[in-house]
């Protein structure tokens, strides 16, 4: 699968201009993100590039400042060489150490992830992937069934079953994440992860104590009351993705309607992740 890798330049412009624009283009199927430093790199599937909606969804933002970008065409073989190119190793409070396939180990972590991401999301980089990790951490995964929605990598749910878990689901509707999840999981030695390709629709028929989705806010918005079904009672539900502003609060008002409790949220760089509880 070919990417379309927007390059855009900030003029005259507050640094929450960005995060502004970063929100826009994440509503619209942008999935990875890449600061540079006279702006930032956005990339989307060339599948879902549409420069009319784009232009649309920016169009507001001109009158505030002034930005410009350009595209670029990236096909799958380059898409992979970028990922490389840019894929440093990760440590985590001083737990995890997140590698691709090149890098040396660090067996005295107590968490060491290994990630080939290929064109999956998910190396552990994104503000929201950190945030997301560091959830899991402070959770009580031993013997807890897990279901990690637009699984990407599969990292978060790798890290979930090192943490304990006794069955975890990694659902993506992309096949390449699909693949991505698989072939990770074998990476990592994890036994009882099931790949599923698709969305919510694939959920399987049963519930689970704990659900990761970090996605973007629109799709966490119209699948949240699936995510209430398959959720225990007393189970936990993570979400990141979306802004503090004003992102938060029409989460948390979604989820009030199936019975999901807002418990606390994590910021990082104006991305956040909340924590609720069925």
């Amino acid at each position: 699968m070919n990417y379309y890798e927007l390059v855009f330049t900030l003029i005259s412009a507050e640094d929450f201009h960005q995060d502004l624009l970063i929100n826009e283009l994440a509503g619209i199927g942008f999935d990875t993100f890449e600061e540079t430093d006279l702006g930032f790199k956005a990339y989307i599937k060339s599948v879902d590039f549409n420069k009319e909606q784009i232009d649309q969804a920016l169009k507001a933002y001109h009158e505030m400042f002034t930005f410009n970008y350009e595209i670029n065409l990236i096909p799958q073989k380059n898409w992979n060489e970028v990922w490389e190119s840019n894929f440093s190793p990760i440590e985590l409070k001083d737990q995890i150490y997140i590698r691709a396939t090149f890098h040396e180990p660090k067996p005295h972590f107590a968490y060491e992830i290994v990630i080939d991401p290929k064109m999956a999301f998910g190396t552990g980089h994104h503000q929201t992937t950190v945030l997301m990790l560091e959830w899991l951490l402070e959770t009580e995964l031993k013997d807890k069934t897990v279901l990690d929605m637009g699984c990407g990598t599969g990292i978060l749910a790798i890290l979930a079953s090192k943490l304990g878990a006794k069955e975890v689901d990694a659902i993506d509707y992309d096949e390449l994440s699909y693949d991505s999840a698989l072939e990770n999981a074998v990476l990592n030695d994890i036994q009882n992860l099931t790949a599923i390709c698709g969305s919510k629709e694939v959920i399987p028929n049963k519930t689970y104590d704990v659900i990761l989705a970090n996605i973007n806010r629109n799709i966490l918005l119209d699948q949240i009351e699936r995510y209430a079904t398959a959720l225990k009672a007393g189970g936990e539900l993570f979400m990141s993705g979306f802004y503090q502003e004003p992102d938060l609060e029409i989460i948390v008002d979604e989820a009030r309607k199936y019975d999901l409790k807002f418990i606390s949220h994590k910021e990082l760089n104006n991305w956040v992740s909340a924590k609720f509880i069925k």
